[in-house]
């Protein structure tokens, strides 16, 4: 019986993983308060800014949609600029702006459209109960032509995997060559690289990943919401034909399969 790989030997699991009490644990991840203009009337002492370049096929979609983000962060107190001619992006404070973090938000909503995430979806990374995640999957594959193999069971017949894994977490997934974007709460993008990783790593789909962690009693439906897990409920979910169980409920690694 062979458990799934992990990154490696440091990983282990956190006191929050452990704790059956889960209502307690849970709350380490809200947002206690959201944040007042009344806490800093003065505004900021000093301009910070950041700056991103885009690729430039994305530069059709950023002269659509930039009025709506140049609004967006207006309401914030940061100004925003476009440059076509050496294709980057730029967000900086300014003497209306209050919230301190906000400009590092706006750093991640340049990070976000850079990364082709529709401007409607990446304005929300403004929100306090909101942030994202970067998941570099090139260097968890062996070989490229697994990697290749993985990336396709990832995706699903018509992006029918991706989409039943965005119900089951919650988050925003968007596969750009070797990395994933997304976004969602604190908690759910931490279960999401968890079920990341597992894929690329064991060269399965999500669906036999998630499965394996409930009968692992790693992360099951009871851990998170209480409820019955959504994936196997989901419309776009198809059983597996390829799938080999052991006693336990664990899967082999799908490499032992090519």
């Amino acid at each position: 019986m062979e458990e799934l790989k992990s990154l490696g030997k440091h990983n282990k699991p956190k006191p929050w993983d452990v704790d059956p009490d889960m209502e307690r644990c849970l709350e380490r991840w809200a947002v206690e308060k959201k944040f007042d203009p009344t806490w800093n009337p003065t505004g900021m002492l000093e301009v910070s800014s950041f700056s991103r370049v885009y690729p430039q096929r994305r530069e059709k979609h950023l002269l659509k949609c930039w009025p709506r983000v140049k609004s967006a962060l207006k309401e914030h107190g940061v100004s925003c600029e476009l440059n076509l001619v050496e294709r980057y992006m730029t967000v900086s404070t300014t003497k209306k702006t209050r919230d301190p973090y906000i400009i590092v938000k706006a750093r991640d909503l340049l990070r976000l459209l850079s990364r082709s995430v529709p401007a409607r979806q990446a304005l929300k990374i403004l929100e306090d109960d909101m942030s994202y995640d970067i998941i570099n999957i090139g260097r968890l594959a062996p070989s490229k032509e697994k990697f290749l193999i993985t990336r396709v069971l990832f995706l699903g017949h018509k992006s029918s995997s991706l989409k039943t894994l965005e119900t089951s977490t919650n988050c925003f997934i968007r596969l750009q060559g070797n990395t994933v974007a997304a976004m969602g709460s604190f908690r759910a993008l931490r279960r999401l690289r968890i079920i990341v990783e597992h894929c690329f790593l064991n060269g399965m789909r999500p669906s036999d990943v998630l499965k394996t962690m409930e009968d692992a009693g790693k992360c099951g439906p009871n851990r998170f919401t209480k409820e019955k897990d959504p994936f196997t409920d989901s419309p776009w979910y198809l059983p597996s034909a390829n799938t080999y169980w052991e006693d336990g409920g664990y899967m082999l690694p799908l490499y032992d399969r090519f």
